[in-house]
């Protein structure tokens, strides 16, 4: 496996520890990291995701929730959700250096190990009309979240539309 797969595949691992589980971030991406031996320069990469991710989900979840409109949330698979969080996230950074293709590639590849069967075609999707929109989204730096840390969003109260 390519090292720039292993890290982004630490990077779900560990969301995915910190959205179902609540586990510290930190510790869960720490944990991941440990049980692989990847270069200095490609465990920075995987801390710089998956800190990106967490400094950027409202407006990760709000560009998701856009270009997904059908799947609310709360409701989406959360293997998925977070798929979709990394590469948005990999697309909007320009140090990151990834092309667009490759982006999307690795997210329909993660979404074939760690998916269904239908979350490739959905992740692909998503990610094909966001680009159509918007070839490299902007995301804007937010203030540092208090108390809670989860990833997943609450659902919209009965009769409230999220954006």
């Amino acid at each position: 496996m390519k090292l720039r797969r292993q890290a982004r595949t630490a990077v779900l691992q560990a969301l995915y520890e910190v959205d179902v589980a609540h586990h510290l971030p930190g510790e869960a991406l720490d944990r991941r990291l440990g049980e692989m031996q990847l270069p200095s320069a490609v465990e920075a990469f995987s801390r710089r995701l998956m800190a990106g991710v967490l400094a950027h989900r409202q407006q990760l979840n709000a560009l998701i929730a856009r270009h997904a409109p059908e799947w609310p949330l709360d409701q989406m698979a959360v293997v998925d959700r977070n798929i979709l969080r990394i590469a948005i996230y990999e697309l909007s950074d320009a140090e990151a250096d990834t092309p667009a293709k490759v982006a999307i590639n690795e997210a329909v590849e993660m979404a074939k190990v760690f998916g269904s069967d239908s979350s490739p075609r959905f992740i692909n999707g998503v990610l094909g009309a966001l680009l159509a929109e918007t070839p490299q989204p902007v995301l804007v730096d937010e203030p540092a979240p208090e108390g809670n840390q989860s990833l997943t969003p609450a659902p919209a109260p009965a009769g409230i539309a999220v954006a």
